[in-house]
């Protein structure tokens, strides 16, 4: 069964892709919101089907289109030792403040929850680099 949300008119469109960041506090009165706030914060989503239903949204000032989404998988860096396909990961956010490292953005950055459960779907050969020493891989996680 696949994950039901609300989208603006200009965003519900197959293909669109989102990462979720969870309800405002306009949200918290809305008679939608069983519907919309069902989501895992800090997942990448895309929009796999639009349904012909329209609710008015208070968050976003106009009609929200209902959606079906699906998770994608969004690269990430874990451990070397816990880099295995088909695995389960518990990961977030770094302390890193080496922002000049290339890996900075999936491995420390702002749009990575603080902790969250991912499933590796592929892992990258290379090891990914660290400025602060740790021994990582690139994985691609849903």
């Amino acid at each position: 069964m696949p994950d039901i949300t609300l989208l603006s008119v200009a965003e519900a469109h197959e293909g669109f892709e989102f990462v979720y960041q969870g309800g405002a506090p306009v949200c918290r009165t809305c008679p939608y919101r069983h519907a919309c706030l069902t989501l895992d914060v800090g997942r990448r989503y895309a929009v796999s089907r639009v349904r012909p239903v329209t609710h008015p949204c208070a968050l976003q000032e106009t009609d929200a289109h209902v959606v079906e989404v699906r998770a994608v998988a969004r690269p990430l860096v874990v451990d070397s030792a816990s880099a295995v396909v088909g695995s389960s990961v518990e990961t977030g956010r770094y302390p890193c403040r080496r922002l000049d490292c290339p890996n900075w953005w999936i491995c420390a950055g702002p749009s990575l929850p603080a902790k969250a459960r991912y499933r590796i779907e592929r892992v990258d050969p290379a090891p990914a680099e660290c400025r602060i020493g740790r021994t990582l891989k690139r994985v691609d996680a849903v």
